[in-house]
């Protein structure tokens, strides 16, 4: 079974894109962030009619995460808990039946935060202290969990061309670095490292400077893997190829094959 994270950076804007990599890459579950759509109009039928499912939690502008899927949804829960007055819409969870039980699947779009010195930076660790206090109960169940999303954060230097250019983004915090380093620490796997430790595996190149070009990107967009998703693990991807399309997204998707039928 084929999972994928992207950020899509405006689902109107990248539409078209979305389509023909949906025919080429042929995944059975996509988690979208920056979907930058209100759900009523977000472009369902279009994705529906190549035989996928389609759940969002959407807002005007800004944020928005969506999950599709060939498999049909057992259950959709949207919003992260732990905090009412957080009207901004970045977590969505799919659970799904497999030939051997439940399978959980997390779209999920994590705070910038910055500009550093700003009430962002806070939230921003505020949203991942509630991320793992949920995931630390979801793991309880002991099910095949996927975590995947836009985590902003860059995990080591060798996840950045340059990391000396981020030391004073919130991308690159220590406090920020330790957090997702604590998600770990709860038993989740992160897909790519699994298969690899190779530098210059970027999944963000900026539109600005000619990063794409220079190759001077970072990466930010993961998948994290329950020990019972990990445990499936076959192989993993980055679709780099997808930046150097005409109108792309800043990030690309990045794929993770586990050993799961359909029920």
């Amino acid at each position: 079974m084929k999972i994928v994270t992207w950020n899509i950076n405006g689902i109107k804007a990248r539409i078209e894109n979305l389509l023909i990599w949906l025919k080429e890459s042929d995944p059975d579950i996509v988690c979208l962030q920056e979907i930058k759509s209100v759900d009523e109009q977000f472009p369902r039928l279009e994705i529906e009619a190549l035989g996928y499912n389609v759940e969002t939690h959407g807002q005007k502008g800004f944020n928005g995460v969506a999950i599709l899927s060939k498999l049909p949804f057992d259950e959709v829960n949207r919003g992260l808990p732990g905090d009412d007055s957080d009207e901004q819409a970045r977590f969505i969870e799919g659970v799904f039946s497999t030939e051997k039980g439940v399978l959980r699947v997390v779209s999920l779009y994590l705070p910038n935060g910055n500009p550093l010195g700003t009430e962002k930076f806070p939230y921003k660790l505020s949203w991942m202290a509630r991320l793992e206090a949920w995931a630390k109960e979801r793991l309880a169940l002991e099910e095949p969990l996927v975590l995947a999303g836009d985590y902003n954060v860059i995990p080591e230097a060798a996840d950045a061309r340059f990391p000396q250019q981020w030391v004073n983004d919130a991308l690159f915090q220590p406090e920020t670095r330790q957090a997702f380093r604590r998600l770990e620490h709860l038993g989740f796997t992160e897909a790519l490292r699994m298969a690899s430790d190779s530098p210059e595996i970027y999944t963000f190149w900026d539109y600005q400077a000619g990063a794409w070009q220079k190759n001077n990107g970072i990466r930010i967009d993961h998948l994290m893997l329950s020990p019972e998703a990990a445990d499936r693990f076959s192989s993993i991807s980055v679709e780099k190829h997808v930046r150097a399309w005409e109108k792309p997204s800043d990030h690309v998707p990045v794929a993770v094959e586990l050993a799961f039928v359909p029920a």
